[in-house]
């Protein structure tokens, strides 16, 4: 059994892996937690000491295949959690992180496992990432940034990189969901903002909100 707190330091060196190929420090970890980095180093010492993370100095923080699996697994019930606020709760994409982050904590596998089977096994959440099984795979699907189109090129909408409230609300003003087929039919040269088409609605976004999209290009 572990902590809340251990748990979250878990998930932030899960999800800060894919930008690291190596170790990564405890200065990326307290950046990403929002924390002091001396309480980084404590939390760090404490992980070792159960085997989840390996810490080498100069080299930083690596997860253990039991670490690994163990972060997989609150990652795969955050998700899993989304999913079924979404859904069966009507929660719009921009509410459920936060009540899902208090969810995730729950212990029980036989309650994950139930609420897995009853909504019929998902594979990704509200937001478009991929939900980690049981095991702690993690099905990776090929996608690229909607910023990388070029002009007349499609893609379909798969998920976003920024899943703040914020971000999301934008989307939902602009009609931006998963599964909706964007076309790039312009490209400014000056500041790479895009004019996009999805079903007979134009107009303009910035390069930073199609830095923020990704799609399955068609």
């Amino acid at each position: 059994m572990f902590t809340f707190s251990e748990e979250n330091y878990l998930k932030a060196i899960y999800h800060l892996e894919r930008d690291f190929i190596k170790g990564i420090s405890t200065n990326a970890i307290a950046k990403k937690l929002e924390t002091k980095a001396s309480s980084v180093t404590d939390m760090v010492k404490k992980l070792s000491e159960k085997k989840l993370i390996i810490y080498k100095k100069y080299q930083g923080v690596t997860l253990t295949d039991f670490g690994k699996k163990t972060a997989a697994n609150i990652v795969r019930k955050h998700r899993l959690w989304e999913v079924f606020l979404v859904e069966k709760l009507n929660f719009s994409w921009d509410e459920v992180h936060d009540v899902a982050e208090q969810l995730e904590h729950i212990k029980s596998p036989k309650l994950i496992q139930q609420l897995d089977s009853f909504l019929g096994f998902p594979t990704h959440d509200p937001h478009g990432d991929p939900i980690p099984d049981k095991e702690g795979n993690l099905k990776i699907i090929e996608k690229s940034l909607l910023s990388t189109l070029l002009k007349n090129e499609s893609g379909i909408c798969i998920g976003v990189n920024d899943s703040s409230s914020e971000f999301l609300q934008f989307l939902d003003k602009k009609g931006i969901t998963l599964g909706k087929l964007i076309t790039v039919l312009e490209k400014e040269d000056f500041d790479d903002s895009l004019l996009i088409k999805i079903a007979q609605q134009k107009f303009s976004i910035s390069k930073k909100i199609a830095s923020n999209l990704y799609i399955q290009k068609q």
